[in-house]
């Protein structure tokens, strides 16, 4: 059994991204793993302001919800991240929960297997390059991590678009199953 902690990134309730995460939840659960789902949406997280206390303190001078998410990252053996893509990269708030995580940059850490999903309007098969790309970037970050593998779902245009697309549910469930 692995604690899977899915971070989903979208601010719009029922989203595409948040949809596909939900499918590798089931999947995971139904795997028998430990599986925690967060969403970002309604989270008060701050910039980072860059001072860097944190890399000697192992925490943020800063006062909000992220103290308590920096724990469960760290504390996860998978991690799961969704986001939309937003001119073919990954959110702003994905991107500024992971700037957040840098306490955890010169500390153990347990998680080891990071996973992306996304989704995207654009069905070009390069249109979550970027995001990909600078997930890889931050499990660089940590030794001990590598980027296990991503969902890609393209052309859905519409919110709820992934409920029609078994085929692109089943590789989400898939994913959650195998982590």
């Amino acid at each position: 059994m692995k604690k899977v902690l899915i971070v989903s990134s979208s601010l719009r309730g029922g989203s595409n991204s948040d949809i596909l995460a939900r499918e590798v939840q089931k999947g995971a659960l139904d795997a028998g793993n430990d599986v925690e789902y967060i969403s970002l949406k309604g989270k008060n997280i701050k910039f980072c302001i860059g001072c860097l206390s944190c890399q000697k303190t192992y925490k943020c001078v800063q006062t909000d919800d992220m103290a308590d998410l920096i724990d469960k990252v760290q504390n996860a053996d998978v991690l799961v991240f969704a986001t939309p893509i937003y001119y073919y990269e990954m959110s702003g708030q994905l991107k500024t929960f992971l700037d957040r995580c840098n306490p955890l940059f010169p500390q153990k850490n347990k998680f080891k297997d990071v996973y992306l999903i996304t989704s995207s309007y654009d069905d070009a098969v390069n249109a979550s390059d970027r995001a990909i790309s600078g997930i890889k970037g931050w499990i660089e970050c940590f030794e001990q991590s590598h980027f296990a593998g991503a969902v890609v779902g393209g052309g859905l245009n519409n919110p709820k678009d992934a409920k029609k697309q078994d085929d692109l549910l089943q590789k989400a469930y898939e994913l959650g199953k195998n982590v």
